[in-house]
């Protein structure tokens, strides 16, 4: 199993990999997530106070649902922003599942027992069983194939919304 340290630089990679700003920095006590908050769609954390590295996946999917024209608005708690379609909760919790696989990290990293409204065993669950809540908005947006279903998903066809 992977350190805390090497779980953050494993995440930290990908997501730059993809086009999303990463800084180590000082983080706000009143961050939506302990060690890690949006600035102007770009992803800040604090590795100290960071309780789950998965949180920082979590959140770059919240950035990368976001049309590009409107990522540099993103600040805070992104949900509050209604910049998306709506659903987009859902599309960012398979996001980061799939992001998850392309990785090959264990999706409870993410999908940790301290977040999700005590429904993380049961996203881990439907996932796992190739029930793919959300799969519809990343179709929608492009992000993976328009016939995508059990057998071809989590594969992605981008990593960031146009």
């Amino acid at each position: 199993m992977l350190s805390k340290a090497d779980q953050i630089l494993k995440i930290v990679a990908f997501i730059e990999s993809i086009g999303i700003n990463v800084q180590e920095g000082q983080v706000s006590a009143q961050s939506f997530l302990p060690g890690v908050e949006i600035v102007q769609g770009a992803l800040v954390y604090d590795a100290n106070a960071l309780h789950y590295p998965g949180d920082l996946l979590h959140e770059a999917g919240h950035i990368a649902l976001v049309p590009g024209h409107l990522r540099k608005q993103l600040s805070g708690n992104v949900t509050d922003l209604k910049l998306t379609d709506g659903g987009e909760e859902m599309g960012v919790m398979l996001w980061t599942y799939a992001a998850c696989c392309f990785m090959k990290i264990s999706p409870e990293h993410v999908f940790h027992s301290g977040g999700y409204h005590g429904q993380s065993q049961w996203l881990l669950d439907n996932y796992a069983s190739g029930n793919y809540i959300g799969l519809p908005l990343l179709q929608w947006m492009g992000m993976c194939e328009k016939e995508a279903d059990a057998k071809s998903f989590p594969n992605m066809i981008k990593w960031m919304r146009d």
